[in-house]
């Protein structure tokens, strides 16, 4: 789609030729995501990929540096007397799933696909490099492509990323995540929080086992972990801030094989889900002493652990409306919307803790809506044209810095 406006800039016409490159370039980026689609890899166990990734890049004639964090991958663009260096970040691990899709480029791997769009991140980011590398005389910045490991299990890679420089120099970052449920065609923005922090919970009851015949004998855990259940859903009725978000949900309750016996323990696990650090310290605590005291009260006791997962993610107002402006200016101001907060994770979040930054989703619900599923579904897809909007939108936000910063 041509860029919305008239009178081009000097600027404005390399982002115009940027975005026409990218047009040719779109049937080399539906070839690289469709090849990392049928060779995906599991979260911290990636070698192919990363290495496939750092040999484009050397290709293009970039600096990488790879092992970053461990498995990482980041490449530089300098640029010639740079305004500013921004980074761009993509993930590139897949999910232990069997693609059940039917399609020339279904994974080869039993039991491992790309259910979540990383293939196509990866891609668009690729391309979006090369553009700028065919195109460098008219890039002001600096630009840091960062490949990240190993976002679909805790501990992403994110933050040994950090760790190990890959922000070092870097004063704004930017991410975008496909969405197969959204409308194509339209990218999406939020100020503020944007995705939850994600923390599991194990609770134990431990009780005393018996005949099913004469419960009077016992204490039963299962009768324990029903009250639990019941319990913790006053934890965001009655003692969370209505105007704030908190979820909690009880995935699984495990006791007993014998329709007879009453088990000495029911072990359940379950998911908290929020935005605000005071609510998520809240819902622990709260988790905690409901858990162990509704447990006593019933003559059983009740051990708690809360393992702490991502953060939320939060994105910076003034680099997110920079990156609405910047968009709207080469998809037009009707492809740009603004999103609700959602409540999945993204270890993107540590990004953004350490610099400004802004985190934003492309629209990748495909045509016929028989073939739209939901992110880490083994039918799983998604619109193509997607990664070429992503790539635009990067370009959009790295020219709107010659002009803005």
């Amino acid at each position: 789609m041509a860029i919305q406006t008239e009178n081009l800039s000097i600027q404005n016409k390399g982002l115009e030729e940027v975005c026409a490159e990218l047009d040719t370039l779109f049937p080399s980026m539906v070839a690289i995501r469709r090849h990392l689609h049928q060779h995906p890899e599991l979260s911290h166990q990636e070698v192919a990929t990363p290495k496939y990734i750092a040999d484009y890049y050397r290709e293009l004639g970039l600096e990488v540096r790879e092992g970053v964090g461990g498995r990482g991958v980041v490449a530089k663009f300098e640029a010639q007397d740079p305004l500013k260096t921004i980074a761009f970040r993509a993930d590139f691990d897949a999910l232990p799933i069997q693609d059940q899709k039917e399609v020339p480029y279904k994974s080869t791997v039993p039991n491992v696909m790309h259910a979540c769009g990383h293939d196509g991140h990866t891609a668009a980011l690729m391309v979006f490099a090369k553009s700028l590398v065919n195109h460098a005389e008219h890039i002001r910045q600096n630009v840091v492509f960062i490949h990240q490991f190993g976002e679909e299990e805790y501990p992403g890679g994110a933050q040994a990323m950090i760790e190990d420089g890959c922000l070092d120099g870097v004063d704004a970052v930017y991410g975008c995540h496909l969405q197969s449920t959204m409308p194509a065609g339209v990218i999406f923005y939020k100020e503020g929080f944007i995705q939850a922090a994600v923390d599991t919970f194990t609770i134990t009851i431990n009780g005393k086992g018996g005949h099913g015949a004469i419960p009077h004998e016992t204490v039963d855990p299962i009768v324990t972990a029903s009250h639990i259940v019941t319990a913790l859903q006053s934890i965001v009725s009655r003692n969370t801030d209505p105007l704030k978000q908190l979820v909690i949900s009880v995935g699984s309750i495990n006791s007993g094989k014998a329709n007879n016996v009453i088990p000495t323990e029911a072990v359940m696990t379950g998911t908290i889900r929020s935005y605000e650090p005071e609510v998520r310290t809240l819902a622990a605590e709260r988790l905690t002493g409901i858990a162990t005291q509704v447990a006593q009260a019933l003559g059983a006791q009740a051990d708690v652990v809360i393992d702490k997962g991502y953060d939320a993610l939060w994105n910076h107002p003034e680099e997110t409306l920079l990156a609405k402006r910047a968009i709207e200016r080469v998809l037009g101001a009707e492809a740009v919307a603004e999103t609700p907060s959602v409540m999945p994770g993204e270890d993107f979040s540590y990004y953004t803790q350490h610099v400004p930054g802004s985190f934003i989703f492309a629209g990748a619900q495909r045509e016929n809506e028989q073939e739209v599923y939901p992110h880490h579904h083994a039918m799983f897809d998604f619109d193509e044209k997607a990664m070429l909007n992503t790539a635009k939108a990067f370009a959009a936000i790295l020219f709107e810095y010659n002009e803005t910063r």
